[in-house]
């Protein structure tokens, strides 16, 4: 199976492990599936960062290389994958996690309800 981490089920991997569902956690250890990070969270983490909503201290480089997850670059086709989808859903991150996740056929990792509208699976992370 190929995951794909929201933002907040991204950072509870890192830093907050007993926030993931079991299912969650037992997914994403699972050598046999893959495990992808946008770059969309990246920049969603950073942002949030500089504007100090976000008290993560360890960088994001350091803390991905410890990891075996994939990066998820942004493509010409996902930014224009996001205009099809229904108008639900207002945060461009999330919008464009759920982009890259239907069109590479991946489960996306979510605790954001609105998320299970689209046409797309998901996995709770909480």
């Amino acid at each position: 199976m190929k995951l794909l981490l929201d933002t907040h089920a991204l950072l509870w991997t890192l830093i907050a492990p007993k926030r993931l569902s079991a299912a969650a956690a037992a997914a994403i250890e699972d050598g046999a599936n893959e495990t992808f990070v946008s770059v969309v969270s990246a920049w969603e983490i950073e942002i949030k960062r500089a504007k100090g909503k976000l008290p993560v201290s360890v960088p994001l480089s350091d803390a991905l290389a410890e990891q075996r997850f994939k990066t998820l670059p942004v493509t010409l086709s996902y930014v224009l994958a996001v205009e099809s989808l229904p108008r639900r859903h207002r945060d461009p991150f999330d919008r464009m996690l759920i982009a890259q996740a239907k069109l590479e056929g991946m489960t996306l990792v979510t605790s954001d309800r609105e998320v299970r509208h689209y046409p797309v699976a998901t996995l709770p992370a909480s």
